[in-house]
């Protein structure tokens, strides 16, 4: 019957012990599931610093998941079965065991251990409470073997064994509460030393956390293009995410930390100091971040201005290299065709001026927020400035010359056009044709009056445009001064020639009019000569005939009055002959 008992009771022990023993593990796990959502953050984090590994992580982060739920459905149904195992009848029975377990429990009470690690007081505290809970028990078996005495004991000894039992169940009653109450003073201990413990933990990790991002924070390197800041800039952004959404924790963790602090102890210093060093890494980290956001942001600006700059250059280089061409057409349409495509460019060039006006003002505002690499932007945009300069300079030059080069092709055509109409005219005025007779030659030098009335003026007018055209070009420092001068020269020359030669055909058509008018005035006085000469017969026959001397006197007188005149005019023929010369000989005297 003892034995039986004995082996009942070690049975529900056991039972008891692993029933405790799965409530530690059970707690084990609450504890460890703040890992988990650890776990599942930095797994967030890491997803948003690095997409690529997306896949990758969710992968890890579900079977973590998996594993997790496995587990804790297996350990509440083991849990389960614990307990409806645990409900076995009680195993005291009698005041007896309840003070026999009393006993025992007197004989070696829970004692604080020194400790530094939070599983340990996690396992001491499972211990108080599992204590606590058993000594809660035995206050029910207390009032159940009240119950059962009342129940089991005889009539006749109803109120001895009232009486009995009753001054029983104080002295249990009394045991319990002496064991209970150290109990929970020792439970309040433990409670207290695990906060500082959990507290000091929290604030080790506050500053593993700041430590492993202090060094991106105050990190130097800021990128050394474009591209490289940006991804700085996107990482420092990261970071300071990062610290918004950590703020709260830090200061949960410091407020803790303080009340833990506030108490008179030596045990709480190292407390203290960890605080301490948390708010100043703390304080760091923010600093150092702004300090970086501030200097990614400058640098980020320098890096653009450098972008646009380096395109303004290559732009403003490839025009360069466009102008070095030399070509200036062939002829007026090809060099007319490249003058047009140059004032394109230079109307671009024109318009290109805003947006180094705007590079130069973005520079201007660097400088202005006293920005580190000052010297280095503004010789850049002094760079910039001399290069829009020389360009416009060089489009200029090459403006000139395209024109210089059209108006010498310009000049060349109204040239060689004169020179043409001056060699035309010439063939003209070198005409030896001088007539036949009098009307001839009249014919002859009224045509020719004409032609050089209008050579003299057409030509004078021709010849006064180019000339002006001629020295207005000299005068601009045209590059073909000296083939200018010659044209203007030979053409000059072939005008003073058209004139000289048109001068001496007036006079050769002069000469040839004054001997021609000779040669008809020398048939008119011969002519004349003869008609006296046939008179003479009728005049002797006249003067036989007249006998009134006063009529043959004034017949005589008429006859000589005739022949003076005719001598007058004859010698008036041989003056004007002997005043022209004879500088042309008729083809026909008759």
């Amino acid at each position: 019957m003892l034995m039986a008992r004995d082996t009942a009771r070690d049975e529900a022990q056991k039972l008891h012990r692993k029933w405790l023993k799965h409530q530690a593990f059970m707690a084990e796990l609450a504890r460890n599931k703040e890992w988990l959502a650890k776990i599942e953050q930095e797994g967030q984090e890491l997803i948003q610093e690095k997409p690529e590994l997306r896949p990758v992580v969710q992968q890890k982060l579900e079977e973590i998941r998996e594993c997790w739920s496995d587990l804790e459905s297996t350990t509440k149904a083991k849990a389960r079965q614990l307990f409806e195992n645990n409900k076995p009848e009680p195993a005291v029975k009698s005041y007896s065991d309840l003070d026999n377990q009393l006993s025992h429990l007197e004989q070696q009470p829970p004692q604080l251990e020194q400790v530094h690690h939070l599983p340990t007081f996690n396992e001491q505290l499972q211990k108080f409470q599992a204590m606590e809970s058993q000594i809660g028990d035995f206050y029910k078996d207390v009032g159940e073997l009240g119950s059962l005495q009342g129940v089991c004991l005889p009539q006749r000894g109803l109120m001895e064994g009232n009486m009995e039992g009753g001054e029983q169940s104080a002295v249990v009653e009394t045991r319990i509460v002496r064991l209970i109450e150290p109990l929970k003073e020792r439970r309040r201990i433990l409670l207290a030393s695990k906060e500082m413990h959990q507290v000091a933990q929290d604030l080790e990790d506050e500053i593993l956390w700041i430590q492993e991002r202090l060094p991106l924070a105050s990190c130097k390197d800021y990128g050394t293009n474009l591209q490289s800041v940006q991804q700085h800039v996107k990482k420092n952004q990261t970071l300071q995410r990062e610290l918004t959404g950590r703020r709260a924790r830090v200061e949960e963790v410091l407020d803790r930390a303080a009340i833990i602090a506030s108490l008179r102890t030596p045990e709480v210093e190292f407390v203290r100091e960890g605080a301490g060093h948390v708010r100043q890494l703390w304080e760091v980290l923010q600093l150092e971040t702004e300090r970086r956001c501030v200097m990614l942001d400058a640098t980020l600006q320098a890096q653009q201005y450098y972008s646009e700059a380096a395109k303004v250059e290559s732009w403003l280089s490839g025009q360069k290299l466009h102008l070095v061409n030399e070509e200036r057409g062939t002829d007026e349409p090809s060099t007319l065709l490249l003058l047009k495509a140059h004032l394109a460019l230079e109307q671009t060039v024109e318009t290109y001026a805003e947006t180094v006006g705007m590079l130069s003002q973005q520079c201007q505002r660097l400088l202005e927020l006293g920005h580190p690499e000052s010297e280095q932007l503004t010789k850049q945009q002094t760079h910039i400035d001399r290069l829009y300069v020389s360009l416009k300079d060089m489009v200029e030059h090459r403006k000139t010359k395209l024109e210089q080069q059209y108006w010498l092709y310009q000049l060349n055509k109204d040239v060689e056009e004169l020179e043409k109409w001056i060699t035309e005219r010439e063939t003209v005025a070198s005409s030896t044709e001088l007539g036949h007779d009098l009307e001839d030659v009249t014919a002859l030098q009224e045509r020719f009056t004409k032609f050089a009335s209008e050579t003299n003026s057409v030509g004078q007018r021709s010849m006064e445009q180019v000339n002006k055209m001629v020295n207005e070009m000299i005068d601009c420092g045209h590059s073909d001064a000296a083939t200018i001068a010659e044209w203007k020269d030979g053409l000059n020359e072939s005008w003073a020639d058209l004139l000289e030669l048109m001068e001496t055909r007036r006079q050769m058509l002069a000469a040839s009019h004054q001997l021609h008018k000779f040669f008809t005035d020398c048939k008119e006085v011969l002519a004349q000569i003869s008609g006296k000469m046939k008179q003479l017969p009728e005049v002797r026959a006249c003067q036989a005939n007249i006998t009134n001397p006063a009529t043959l006197q004034r017949l005589m007188h008429s006859f000589e009055h005739a022949l003076q005149l005719l001598v007058a005019q004859e010698s008036d023929v041989f003056f004007t002959q002997n005043l022209s010369g004879r500088k042309c000989r008729p083809t026909s005297c008759t």
